[in-house]
């Protein structure tokens, strides 16, 4: 048994030591690493999104001042580029280009550092005035136009026809679409109304029979548009006197 067992120790390793069988190995090798190759390239290769540069600051001013973030980045990209140094040969400055005499208003209007350059009170700032232009004329293409050419020219547009600049049509023809169906949303920041003053109550206190009588029906209303309002009863007007100030029904008189 032992001598058997030799042979054929003797006979694998003169097959392992074959030509024919390194090729074989080879081969099988060469299929099995050539399939795992092709199984690695055919899976597709899942990368997180590159984040902005600016995100937070975006993120920020979208909040501030309910702004959608993609249109912040698309309007940032259409006007510098990224490019935190960007001077237009008309001189708006910054990632969002806004002009001086608009940077110097947005500054004080909500409480901007000095450095119209820096990232993050030129994205606010830029963010602002979208946001002033989209309020005065409530549609994302004209915000973007007004944007651009700045609200006088499109002011003369709406009023004149008289046609946008080249370059003014492009921009909104290019960022309209990226805008999309989103819409700009109120901004957390609106302050509320104002509580009631009680210098605007009324001095009079009317009586139930008095709201009748004023409500005067449309066909005795004069020609200038105002109500007519119907004479008192002669006794009513004796009974109330000259005074302005409504009698105590215990006759004292007394505040």
């Amino acid at each position: 048994m032992a001598y058997i067992g030799q042979l054929i120790r003797s006979r694998d390793r003169r097959a392992a030591s074959s030509p024919y069988a390194v090729l074989l190995l080879a081969g099988a090798l060469s299929v099995c690493v050539g399939s795992g190759v092709a199984v690695a390239q055919s899976a597709p290769i899942e990368r997180p999104a590159a984040a902005h540069p600016y995100a937070a600051h975006i993120a920020e001013a979208s909040q501030r001042f309910g702004i959608p973030e993609h249109w912040i980045v698309a309007v940032l990209r259409a006007e510098s580029a990224g490019d935190v140094r960007a001077v237009s040969t008309a001189g708006a400055i910054g990632l969002m280009q806004v002009m001086p005499d608009t940077w110097a208003g947005l500054r004080v209007r909500h409480g901007l550092g000095r450095d119209p350059y820096d990232p993050r009170d030129n994205i606010l700032a830029g963010t602002a005035y979208l946001r002033e232009m989209f309020d005065r004329y409530g549609n994302a293409g004209a915000m973007l136009a007004a944007y651009n050419a700045g609200p006088g020219r499109y002011d003369e547009y709406l009023a004149t026809g008289r046609t946008l600049p080249t370059e003014t049509r492009a921009y909104v023809a290019a960022l309209a679409p990226i805008l999309g169906g989103a819409a700009a949303t109120e901004p957390p920041s609106s302050a509320p109304p104002p509580p009631p003053d009680w210098r605007e109550a009324p001095l009079f206190v009317m009586r139930p029979g008095d709201a009748q009588a004023i409500a005067a029906p449309p066909d005795a209303q004069s020609g200038d548009g105002r109500a007519t309002v119907p004479a008192r009863d002669p006794v009513d007007a004796e009974s109330q006197g000259d005074s302005i100030f409504v009698a105590e029904a215990s006759g004292s008189g007394t505040p």
